[in-house]
């Protein structure tokens, strides 16, 4: 019983553990096709408003299994536009936009099931993140 109990404490752990090697996984992603790079922070807004209402549903139904699937949908969007600085280096002028779609899931995790893994102010960057990226997005 008491072993039952430790499992359960340590699931958030891996768990955001797994999230946080999603930086990792998307900048040794490549992408086969190159877009507009100013249509970025359109699609980046686009992306998220599909993803932050299925997130807080997601929150409120306490379903962990969500972020498994909110992950490899991250995946495949940075694939998509070549996340990787190489890949396609004029992303760079698109920070905020960059990270909010990585941090997106990690920090709905974070808010599911907080741990002192959380790193503190990831939400509030966030936040900033994806409203600076909505910002260059309505000037586009």
């Amino acid at each position: 019983m008491h072993l039952h109990r430790i499992s359960q404490r340590r699931a958030p752990s891996l768990a955001l553990r797994a999230l946080a090697a999603l930086p990792l996984v998307l900048a040794a992603s490549f992408a086969t096709a190159q877009q507009d790079p100013s249509g970025f922070p359109l699609d980046s807004v686009g992306y998220l408003n599909e993803e932050l209402p299925r997130m807080e549903a997601a929150i409120a139904a306490k379903d962990r299994s969500f972020f498994h699937g909110a992950m490899v949908r991250t995946v495949q969007f940075s694939e998509r536009w070549g996340f990787k600085s190489k890949a396609n280096p004029e992303l760079a002028a698109y920070p905020m936009c960059t990270a909010a779609v990585m941090d997106y899931a990690v920090v709905g995790m974070c808010r599911l099931a907080p741990s002192d893994e959380c790193e503190p102010g990831l939400a509030s960057r966030f936040d900033a993140n994806v409203q600076r990226c909505r910002e260059v997005a309505a000037r586009k």
